[in-house]
């Protein structure tokens, strides 16, 4: 495990794969899980396989916790309250073209965030990455059809998805300013609990309004399946993957989400691969690799 956390592009390319499976897991129970529901309990849970391995960090740094208690809420905002809510909201009404275009914005978003915030500035070739891989995304949903994206409506949902791509691009370059001294689990524990606190009134609001989560063994599974991998697993990644690369570099590790989709369809829904899904695919890798090229200090 511990060779694992020393190898931050591994972590990040699960994070995106277990991601990838959580926009489809989203989309697939819309129906019998509301979306705050599922973020709620999502959390819940991750909080509870997370606990034992903050309770031994707590002792000895809770001073250095409560000491940068501002970004810590910041951060359990936005990272545990926000981008998942809102992304499940966007699933409720958006077509899977649309949500995972839109999502492709956060290296972007990312990066332009990062310049005014904290002045990190891009290397050309990190820049250049950032514009192939998206281009290799823009393949994929499309479907390698350029009416497909010139066709592209927007609807409540794409904006819902515009408001967690802008709410992930503030998480990854607030990392910056995560208070040192504290282990990164008990750090995270501390951000589900922010935002845990924020999800219950929202979910208690949610079932106000008839949403209930209907009882099914699909249903439950597809809750474990979002609090274990993509809670809880994705952001220990992901988080640490940001500290060792940077915000911009590892933001753009987002952009293999379409291609680990297209191969979960591949597997779980039966689905032929098609010549644009290798261009896709090619045009994303090299984009990572060249952004991965250039050496600075995270």
């Amino acid at each position: 495990m511990r060779r694992l956390f020393d190898r931050p592009y591994l972590l990040l390319t699960l994070t995106a794969l277990f991601w990838a499976g959580n926009m489809v897991i989203g989309r697939s129970v819309r129906e019998g899980v509301p979306p705050i529901g599922l973020a709620f309990w999502r959390w819940s849970l991750a909080f509870l396989l997370i606990l034992p391995f903050a309770l031994p960090h707590w002792r000895t740094q809770w001073r250095a916790l409560r000491a940068g208690w501002k970004p810590v809420v910041f951060l359990g905002a936005l990272g545990v309250g926000g981008y998942n809510t809102f992304a499940y909201l966007a699933l409720q009404y958006t077509t899977a073209i649309n949500a995972t275009m839109l999502n492709s914005l956060i290296p972007v978003a990312t990066i332009l965030l990062a310049r005014f915030m904290i002045g990190r500035r891009m290397h050309r070739l990190e820049g250049l990455g950032v514009v192939v891989s998206l281009l290799g995304v823009s393949v994929i949903v499309s479907r390698g059809h350029l009416e497909t994206l010139l066709g592209l409506q927007l609807n409540p949902g794409d904006f819902w998805m515009l408001l967690a791509v802008l709410d992930w691009g503030l998480y990854t370059v607030a990392l910056h300013w995560r208070p040192k001294g504290v282990d990164p689990m008990l750090m995270l524990c501390a951000m589900t609990v922010v935002g845990v606190m924020i999800l219950g009134p929202l979910w208690a609001w949610e079932m106000s309004q008839g949403r209930f989560i209907q009882p099914g063994a699909t249903n439950f599974a597809a809750i474990a399946y979002t609090a274990i991998f993509p809670g809880f697993l994705g952001y220990v990644f992901y988080n640490r993957g940001v500290v060792m690369v940077g915000p911009n570099r590892g933001s753009l590790f987002i952009h293999l989400m379409p291609a680990f989709g297209t191969v979960l369809s591949m597997i779980f829904l039966s689905e032929n691969p098609k010549a644009f899904h290798a261009v896709g695919i090619g045009l994303i890798m090299c984009g990572i690799w060249m952004t991965t090229r250039v050496k600075h200090t995270a």
